[in-house]
């Protein structure tokens, strides 16, 4: 269901439009989609906006979209605020159109002002070392080692038991060759 359905997404763009500092408000249907994010893209290089909301679905599908095009339009991912009026409003007032949007003014204002106290956070690139745990050295343990070590990677191999191979060194033959267990 489209959040338009339940809120009165022009009411909440006109009450956010007389916010201070807001340069832009928009409405649009699939602000997800390439036409919608080319539209963000844009209005931060013309409009030289220096933090984005959004108010639209989860956040836990689209943050990273929309992150991605703050970065592409040359602006800190982390100047972004996502306001979730599906799930927090347009679902819980199916019924009630005007509490809806009383509501979603509500939510777009604490990402507006969440959005003003943002801060970049620099980036760091650490050195590691590449190097795993292997806990266990069985048949399963000790081919996962194997693999990892034939991809250039240091193991460390740790196994309780005073020898390595678990149940299979305790086997004398094999089937179906009669190969060694060990």
């Amino acid at each position: 269901m489209n959040i338009g359905a339940t809120v009165d997404c022009d009411a909440v763009r006109d009450f956010v439009e007389g916010q201070p500092n807001v340069v832009v408000a928009r409405t649009n249907d699939f602000t997800c989609s390439d036409p919608g994010q080319q539209i963000i893209k844009n209005d931060i290089l013309e409009l030289d906006v220096n933090r984005v909301v959004v108010a639209a679905c989860t956040p836990k599908i689209h943050e990273p979209t929309y992150r991605a095009v703050c970065v592409e339009a040359g602006l800190s991912p982390y100047y972004f605020q996502m306001v979730n009026l599906r799930e927090q409003c347009s679902f819980v007032h199916m019924d009630d159109k005007e509490a809806a949007t009383e509501k979603a003014k509500r939510l777009v204002l604490a990402g507006i002002n969440r959005a003003r106290e943002l801060e970049d956070i620099p980036r760091k690139e650490i050195p590691i070392e590449k190097s795993v745990l292997v806990v266990g050295a069985g048949i399963a343990g000790m081919n996962a080692a194997l693999d990892l070590a034939d991809q250039g990677i240091r193991v460390y191999l740790v196994e309780k038991e005073p020898t390595i191979g678990g149940k299979m060194a305790q086997l004398d033959r094999i089937f179906p060759t009669d190969d060694c267990g060990i």
